[in-house]
């Protein structure tokens, strides 16, 4: 026979276990981005994530940021989605025009309700509209990468991973200037800081890959690009490539020629998609440093409806292959922190897959704060959400409000949206299924 006090006190610890296993779902056998991402990638900020203490890691990552590996995978695998997104749902379309705060022709929108057990369902607004996609346009860089990596390694997917973890480059002039930090940390005596990128900072290609999209940083996605350019030019040479003959290249090759080659590798996975240029394009690096070495050529641009069709094809493992749509999937899960969009408080349960980006300029002769452009003020939301209840879509998010900081807005729209899909009934929990990938 249990007493008052023992059945109190029996009571407590199951509160105690139960509270231990909602907090702390990270300590599973292979959690990404802490544990397994560190054994897969090397990435040495999640080394730093792993050794944190568990109270400063709730707070570091929300609790949809902290699901194990197998959970992330291909939603749409086996789901075919009609390439050209035509509206299928006019009443759902009706209700989003109702959550445009002010119904601005500066918010335009492309959204895809992928959730099991129910048809997919489109809808957009103005997604046509074309805007300066911002650091959004890092995910046709990693795009790029992926697609030069499979040319490198047909046959062997566990080898392209291995070359990101293993090859080591500098950054050199192709780094600078980026305003954006990075997090450094040296795993031996445990010191970390937020330095600016510099051309004498060498990472892995997987650490580079991961500035360029966890923190946005423009010197790293100048450096990735570079390294799909030399990848190819060079192939299966590639992986040995000193950092001399990587600089000879670019030194003695003629400026018209690297001009071409990079449009040419930043562009032709996009189109193979079936990405207008008027979709999606990126035609400028991201640093002066590399802009100087490889010239722009044809500007950037992006709509909701061409960057839906980017995330209609990664969640469909069509980004080259599903090993490498898979794989850009976890490294936009592994942010260092989640804003604008993603910051909306309704996602904090659920998993969330995002690229942000923003440009803003003020018009001759007066001033504007940051974020805050008179002249123009993009700002772009990339999201992939997978709620706890089943609940699965994917936003395209464009906007260019004037004068204020509409980050605020992405959360509201963010909080409005996932409501209108949600009302809609929970999904089908999803199965252990082979959406891996791999």
């Amino acid at each position: 026979m249990i007493n008052g006090s023992m059945r109190h006190f029996l009571y407590s610890i199951s509160f105690l276990a139960i509270l231990f296993v909602v907090l702390f779902p990270w300590q599973s056998v292979e959690s990404y981005p802490v544990i397994g991402g560190v054994e897969k990638t090397g990435i040495r900020r999640l080394v730093r994530l792993q050794r944190m203490d568990s109270t400063a890691l709730v707070k570091t990552l929300p609790y949809g940021a902290r699901y194990s590996l197998p959970y992330v995978r291909l939603n749409l695998m086996g789901r075919p989605i009609d390439s050209n997104l035509i509206p299928t749902d006019p009443s759902l379309e009706q209700e989003l025009e109702k959550l445009i705060p002010n119904g601005g022709r500066a918010y335009s929108l492309a959204i895809m309700d992928i959730t099991p057990g129910r048809e997919p369902r489109y809808i957009e607004r103005n997604a046509t509209a074309g805007y300066q996609p911002g650091s959004v346009g890092k995910l046709a860089v990693v795009t790029a990468l992926m697609c030069e990596l499979e040319n490198v390694y047909v046959d062997s997917v566990q080898h392209r991973w291995n070359l990101l973890r293993n090859r080591v480059v500098r950054g050199g002039p192709f780094a600078v200037y980026d305003h954006h930090t990075i997090p450094e940390y040296d795993p031996e005596t445990e010191r970390y800081s937020r330095p600016r990128v510099n051309q004498q900072h060498e990472f892995t290609l997987y650490e580079w890959i991961d500035h360029m999209l966890s923190v946005s940083n423009n010197g790293a996605a100048s450096v990735v690009w570079r390294e799909a350019i030399l990848m190819r030019v060079f192939g299966a040479r590639y992986p040995e490539l000193s950092r001399e003959e990587a600089e000879a290249y670019f030194k003695e090759t003629p400026r018209g020629e690297l001009r071409d080659l990079s449009k040419s590798v930043i562009s032709e996975p996009l189109r193979h998609l079936g990405i207008g240029a008027d979709e999606f394009r990126v035609g400028t690096m991201f640093t002066r440093g590399a802009s100087a070495i490889v010239p722009p050529e044809g500007g950037s641009t992006g709509s909701p409806r061409g960057l839906m069709k980017w995330l209609t094809a990664l969640e469909s493992g069509r980004i080259i292959d599903a090993p490498s749509s898979l794989e850009i999937k976890r490294l936009m899960y592994m942010t260092d922190r989640r804003i604008r969009y993603a910051h909306a408080p309704v996602l904090d349960s659920a998993a969330v897959y995002f690229k942000s980006g923003s440009l803003y300029g003020c018009l001759p002769g007066t001033s504007c704060a940051k974020y805050k452009g008179n002249r123009m003020n993009y700002m772009n939301s990339v999201c992939i959400v997978e709620q706890p209840d089943g609940t699965r879509y994917l936003v395209a998010l464009m906007t260019n409000v004037l004068s204020r900081n509409s980050a605020y807005d992405h959360q509201l729209l963010a909080t409005r949206i996932d409501r209108l899909l949600r009302e809609a009934g929970p999904g089908e929990e999803p199965k252990e299924s082979d959406g891996t990938g791999e």
